[in-house]
Protein backbone atom coordinates (compact mmCIF):
# COMPACT_ATOMS: atom_id res chain seq x y z
CA UNK A 1 0.00 0.00 0.00
CA UNK A 2 0.76 3.57 -1.12
CA UNK A 3 -0.95 6.44 0.84
CA UNK A 4 0.66 9.99 0.93
CA UNK A 5 3.70 8.32 -0.36
CA UNK A 6 5.00 11.26 -1.80
CA UNK A 7 7.10 13.01 0.41
CA UNK A 8 8.03 16.16 -1.67
CA UNK A 9 4.01 17.12 -1.97
CA UNK A 10 1.74 18.84 0.68
CA UNK A 11 -0.59 16.26 2.13
CA UNK A 12 -3.35 17.36 3.82
CA UNK A 13 -6.20 15.25 6.37
CA UNK A 14 -9.21 16.68 7.25
CA UNK A 15 -11.80 15.32 9.91
CA UNK A 16 -14.41 15.11 7.42
CA UNK A 17 -11.92 13.05 5.04
CA UNK A 18 -11.77 10.57 7.80
CA UNK A 19 -12.70 6.74 6.69
CA UNK A 20 -12.15 4.41 9.74
CA UNK A 21 -10.75 0.86 8.68
CA UNK A 22 -10.90 -2.10 10.72
CA UNK A 23 -7.61 -3.31 11.43
CA UNK A 24 -6.88 -7.29 11.73
CA UNK A 25 -7.91 -7.44 15.15
CA UNK A 26 -11.59 -6.63 16.13
CA UNK A 27 -12.29 -3.72 17.95
CA UNK A 28 -8.98 -1.89 16.44
CA UNK A 29 -9.75 0.48 13.70
CA UNK A 30 -7.01 2.80 11.93
CA UNK A 31 -7.23 6.29 10.17
CA UNK A 32 -4.17 6.20 7.61
CA UNK A 33 -2.49 8.94 7.11
CA UNK A 34 0.47 8.40 4.86
CA UNK A 35 1.56 4.74 5.04
CA UNK A 36 4.28 2.18 2.65
CA UNK A 37 3.69 -1.37 3.27
CA UNK A 38 1.03 -3.53 4.33
CA UNK A 39 0.76 -4.92 7.85
CA UNK A 40 4.41 -3.85 8.59
CA UNK A 41 4.83 -0.60 7.16
CA UNK A 42 6.57 2.90 7.39
CA UNK A 43 2.71 4.60 8.82
CA UNK A 44 1.62 7.17 10.11
CA UNK A 45 -2.01 6.44 11.78
CA UNK A 46 -5.15 7.42 13.91
CA UNK A 47 -5.70 4.03 15.39
CA UNK A 48 -8.96 3.73 17.65
CA UNK A 49 -9.70 1.08 20.42
CA UNK A 50 -13.17 0.09 21.80
CA UNK A 51 -13.15 -0.32 25.20
CA UNK A 52 -12.17 -3.36 26.81
CA UNK A 53 -10.06 -4.26 23.60
CA UNK A 54 -6.53 -5.55 23.43
CA UNK A 55 -3.97 -5.95 20.31
CA UNK A 56 -1.45 -9.03 20.38
CA UNK A 57 1.94 -8.90 21.42
CA UNK A 58 4.84 -7.07 19.03
CA UNK A 59 8.04 -5.64 18.56
CA UNK A 60 8.63 -2.33 17.33
CA UNK A 61 11.22 -2.78 13.95
CA UNK A 62 11.40 0.58 13.58
CA UNK A 63 10.10 2.17 16.32
CA UNK A 64 6.86 3.59 17.38
CA UNK A 65 5.70 6.97 18.17
CA UNK A 66 2.64 7.74 20.44
CA UNK A 67 0.69 10.82 21.23
CA UNK A 68 -2.64 9.61 23.54
CA UNK A 69 -5.17 11.96 21.57
CA UNK A 70 -8.66 10.36 23.88
CA UNK A 71 -9.28 7.97 26.91
CA UNK A 72 -7.11 5.95 28.13
CA UNK A 73 -3.96 4.02 26.57
CA UNK A 74 -2.71 1.00 28.30
CA UNK A 75 0.21 -2.41 27.96
CA UNK A 76 1.98 -4.01 30.54
CA UNK A 77 4.19 -1.03 31.33
CA UNK A 78 1.95 1.44 32.48
CA UNK A 79 -1.70 3.56 31.82
CA UNK A 80 -1.18 6.31 29.59
CA UNK A 81 -3.93 8.92 29.77
CA UNK A 82 -5.11 11.93 26.98
CA UNK A 83 -1.55 13.67 26.80
CA UNK A 84 0.65 11.04 27.39
CA UNK A 85 3.60 11.16 25.01
CA UNK A 86 5.54 7.58 24.31
CA UNK A 87 8.57 6.77 21.98
CA UNK A 88 9.04 3.31 22.16
CA UNK A 89 12.86 2.08 20.32
CA UNK A 90 13.24 0.21 17.74
CA UNK A 91 13.04 -3.49 19.07
CA UNK A 92 11.26 -2.72 22.07
CA UNK A 93 7.67 -4.64 21.95
CA UNK A 94 4.37 -4.50 24.25
CA UNK A 95 0.79 -5.74 24.44
CA UNK A 96 -1.36 -2.89 24.20
CA UNK A 97 -4.92 -3.45 25.89
CA UNK A 98 -7.17 -0.74 26.73
CA UNK A 99 -10.11 -0.33 29.37
CA UNK A 100 -13.59 0.82 29.68
CA UNK A 101 -13.21 4.05 28.63
CA UNK A 102 -11.39 3.21 25.14
CA UNK A 103 -8.61 5.84 23.22
CA UNK A 104 -7.97 6.96 20.40
CA UNK A 105 -4.18 7.55 19.29
CA UNK A 106 -1.78 9.28 17.02
CA UNK A 107 0.76 6.65 15.86
CA UNK A 108 3.53 6.86 13.61
CA UNK A 109 5.48 3.32 13.03
CA UNK A 110 9.47 2.28 11.74
CA UNK A 111 10.31 6.35 11.54
CA UNK A 112 13.07 6.19 14.48
CA UNK A 113 16.80 7.35 14.33
CA UNK A 114 18.84 4.22 15.20
CA UNK A 115 20.63 6.38 17.25
CA UNK A 116 17.22 6.25 19.34
CA UNK A 117 18.11 3.59 22.19
CA UNK A 118 15.84 4.64 25.32
CA UNK A 119 12.10 4.32 25.84
CA UNK A 120 10.40 8.20 26.80
CA UNK A 121 6.86 8.46 28.51
CA UNK A 122 5.91 12.15 29.10
CA UNK A 123 2.97 13.61 30.86
CA UNK A 124 2.53 17.01 28.80
CA UNK A 125 -0.44 17.93 31.12
CA UNK A 126 2.42 18.50 33.81
CA UNK A 127 5.14 19.72 31.78
CA UNK A 128 5.88 23.42 31.67
CA UNK A 129 5.27 26.01 28.65
CA UNK A 130 7.82 27.30 27.34
CA UNK A 131 8.21 30.90 25.40
CA UNK A 132 8.15 30.06 21.48
CA UNK A 133 9.58 31.94 18.83
CA UNK A 134 7.47 35.28 18.41
CA UNK A 135 4.58 36.27 20.57
CA UNK A 136 1.43 34.32 20.78
CA UNK A 137 3.51 30.95 20.70
CA UNK A 138 4.44 28.85 23.16
CA UNK A 139 6.35 25.85 22.76
CA UNK A 140 6.47 22.65 24.54
CA UNK A 141 9.58 20.33 23.15
CA UNK A 142 9.00 16.38 23.39
CA UNK A 143 12.09 14.91 21.46
CA UNK A 144 15.18 16.12 19.83
CA UNK A 145 17.53 13.97 17.91
CA UNK A 146 19.44 13.60 14.58
CA UNK A 147 17.68 17.13 13.61
CA UNK A 148 14.68 15.82 14.13
CA UNK A 149 12.56 17.78 16.48
CA UNK A 150 8.68 17.46 17.81
CA UNK A 151 7.02 19.97 20.14
CA UNK A 152 3.55 20.56 21.07
CA UNK A 153 3.18 24.62 20.07
CA UNK A 154 0.16 26.70 21.62
CA UNK A 155 -1.06 29.50 19.62
CA UNK A 156 -2.73 32.59 21.27
CA UNK A 157 -6.40 33.74 19.79
CA UNK A 158 -6.65 36.15 16.97
CA UNK A 159 -3.07 35.99 15.69
CA UNK A 160 -0.93 35.91 12.61
CA UNK A 161 2.24 33.68 12.77
CA UNK A 162 5.25 33.25 10.33
CA UNK A 163 5.41 29.94 9.69
CA UNK A 164 8.76 28.85 8.56
CA UNK A 165 10.39 26.17 5.87
CA UNK A 166 11.91 23.43 6.91
CA UNK A 167 14.90 21.73 5.55
CA UNK A 168 13.65 18.29 6.50
CA UNK A 169 9.75 19.02 6.49
CA UNK A 170 7.20 19.91 8.71
CA UNK A 171 4.12 17.78 10.04
CA UNK A 172 0.98 19.06 11.98
CA UNK A 173 -1.69 17.44 13.66
CA UNK A 174 -4.43 19.69 15.57
CA UNK A 175 -5.43 19.08 18.98
CA UNK A 176 -7.71 21.82 20.09
CA UNK A 177 -8.94 25.12 18.28
CA UNK A 178 -8.08 25.74 14.61
CA UNK A 179 -5.34 26.59 12.65
CA UNK A 180 -6.02 28.92 9.43
CA UNK A 181 -4.28 29.85 6.35
CA UNK A 182 -5.42 31.34 2.37
CA UNK A 183 -6.25 27.91 1.58
CA UNK A 184 -8.16 25.88 4.32
CA UNK A 185 -9.11 26.08 7.78
CA UNK A 186 -8.04 23.18 9.77
CA UNK A 187 -10.20 22.07 12.68
CA UNK A 188 -8.98 19.77 15.88
CA UNK A 189 -8.18 16.58 14.35
CA UNK A 190 -6.53 18.07 11.09
CA UNK A 191 -3.66 16.50 9.86
CA UNK A 192 -0.97 18.63 7.33
CA UNK A 193 2.77 17.34 5.97
CA UNK A 194 4.40 20.39 4.25
CA UNK A 195 7.37 18.91 2.37
CA UNK A 196 10.93 20.24 2.69
CA UNK A 197 11.55 24.44 1.89
CA UNK A 198 7.27 24.98 1.98
CA UNK A 199 5.93 27.22 4.30
CA UNK A 200 2.58 28.37 4.88
CA UNK A 201 1.73 31.11 7.33
CA UNK A 202 -1.22 30.73 9.63
CA UNK A 203 -3.37 32.62 11.79
CA UNK A 204 -5.74 31.87 14.57
CA UNK A 205 -9.10 32.64 15.48
CA UNK A 206 -11.31 33.47 18.94
CA UNK A 207 -10.16 29.48 19.77
CA UNK A 208 -6.62 30.05 19.35
CA UNK A 209 -4.87 26.43 18.82
CA UNK A 210 -2.87 23.49 19.82
CA UNK A 211 -1.15 21.44 18.03
CA UNK A 212 1.51 18.60 17.34
CA UNK A 213 4.23 19.48 14.80
CA UNK A 214 7.48 17.41 13.52
CA UNK A 215 10.16 19.15 11.68
CA UNK A 216 13.04 17.74 10.24
CA UNK A 217 12.14 14.15 9.49
CA UNK A 218 11.11 14.49 5.45
CA UNK A 219 14.31 15.49 4.14
CA UNK A 220 15.37 11.84 3.07
CA UNK A 221 12.13 11.12 1.76
CA UNK A 222 11.81 13.98 -0.30
CA UNK A 223 10.88 12.98 -3.73
CA UNK A 224 10.30 9.40 -3.58
CA UNK A 225 7.55 7.84 -4.89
Amino acid sequence: MRLNADFGRRAVVLPGDYEWKPSPVPGVERMMLDRIGEEVARATSLVRYAPDSEFPAHEHGGGEEILVLEGEFADEHGTYPAGTYIRNPIGSSHSPRVGARGCVIFVKLHQHSDSERERAVIDTRRRQWEPGPEPGLELMPLHELDGERVVLVRCAPDREFQDRAFAGGEEILVLEGALYDDHCAYPAGSWIRNPPMEAHPFFTRETGAVIYRKTGHLGDLAGRE
